[in-house]
């Protein structure tokens, strides 16, 4: 590949993961263009398809992700390699926040090699899951659902506090916390700096972390 069409596509992936942050991975193609400079036709000749797009734009966290699931269903202990792989699947949600929508998406059955990862990922995360509950650490009634819950609810606070890590951190140990079949001795993370009085319960700018 050229420098110059290197760069265009470093500009294209950039701009998706801008534009899926903002407005979701429905967002219309042309507007990924426009972020990146670039004609439509240009970004189509790169990535044919919505699809192609959103697993080229994160890459990087898909691959992630598989990753840090291998390394959980092998480590050891179970409730460890679990606890892991929820933090690092929401501290990439924090980093990009179009990355959750594309990391719970249903991407096409026509999409062959991506459903086979999905199906082998899926079968890992229940795995994990089975051992945990197996060793007494994870609670029984968890289901596979629940993580999507996760998700979608560290996804309101991130949208919210964008720049609150603390925040992230606490709420992850909360839900955590919720998830194990006994309670744990450990102290949670330090508390967000966010005063009572400024959350952001209406509409308007949000207060910054001090």
């Amino acid at each position: 590949m050229r420098a110059d069409a290197r760069r265009n596509r470093q500009r294209i992936l950039r701009a998706a993961r801008e534009v899926f942050a903002e407005h979701g991975i429905d967002a219309p193609m042309a507007g990924v263009a426009r972020r990146a400079g670039v004609g439509v036709a240009t970004l189509y000749r790169r990535f044919p398809t919505r699809d192609d797009l959103v697993r080229a734009a994160f890459a990087h966290q898909m691959h992630a992700c598989a990753r840090v699931l291998h390394e959980a269903v092998a480590d050891p202990d179970p409730w460890r390699g679990f606890q892991r792989l929820v933090e690092t699947v929401c501290d990439l949600q924090r980093a990009e926040r179009g990355f959750p929508e594309a990391f719970v998406a249903a991407f096409p059955d026509s999409a062959r090699e991506h459903a086979k990862m999905r199906e082998k990922a899926s079968q890992e995360l229940i795995r994990l899951i089975r051992r945990a509950q197996a060793a007494g650490a994870l609670r029984p009634d968890f289901h596979p659902s629940d993580l999507a819950v996760v998700l979608l609810a560290h996804s309101g606070l991130v949208a919210a506090l964008p720049g609150d890590r603390a925040a992230s951190r606490r709420l992850v140990a909360y839900l955590l916390e919720a998830f194990r079949a006994e309670p744990a001795r450990g102290a949670l993370p330090g508390p967000s700096s966010l005063p009572l009085d400024g959350l952001p319960l209406v509409a308007g700018p949000h207060p910054s972390p001090a």
